[in-house]
């Protein structure tokens, strides 16, 4: 197993790690929209998910992966209601691509985030 970390997405914020590479496949932890410096990106679920696509593309080169490589997302959601507009910044990321995907709405997320996502992709 392999560790990854890059300075070009938010720090873990507990005792865990960016992700993990395990033979050819890497394994993201969640990512909030928190900026690589710690702060929280303001605004709605929009904004909120385009930083986290911004984290994953970071944490996904990091560990010599890509959205193109992707097999399985997780969405965390804190409302349903906010279903179409997350899938208008989803299909940005993934407009030909479409990886296996499980959406689940929740109560509350780290930092009071609207949206949390993670991935498993294949590593190039």
């Amino acid at each position: 197993m392999k560790s990854v970390q890059t300075s070009n997405a938010p720090a873990a914020i507990g005792p865990y790690s960016q992700g993990i590479i395990v033979n050819n496949m890497f394994y993201s932890s969640g990512q909030i929209a928190l900026t690589p410096e710690g702060t929280m990106a303001e605004g709605d679920v929009v904004a909120q998910a385009r930083q986290v696509f911004r984290n994953l593309e970071a944490v996904l080169s990091a560990a010599g992966a890509s959205f193109e490589t992707v097999v399985k997302t997780t969405v965390f959601v804190k409302n349903m209601d906010d279903f179409l507009a997350l899938n208008e910044v989803y299909a940005e990321y993934f407009p030909v691509h479409k990886p296996a995907r499980s959406t689940v709405e929740v109560s509350r997320l780290p930092k009071d985030a609207l949206v949390e996502i993670e991935v498993v992709a294949l590593v190039k």
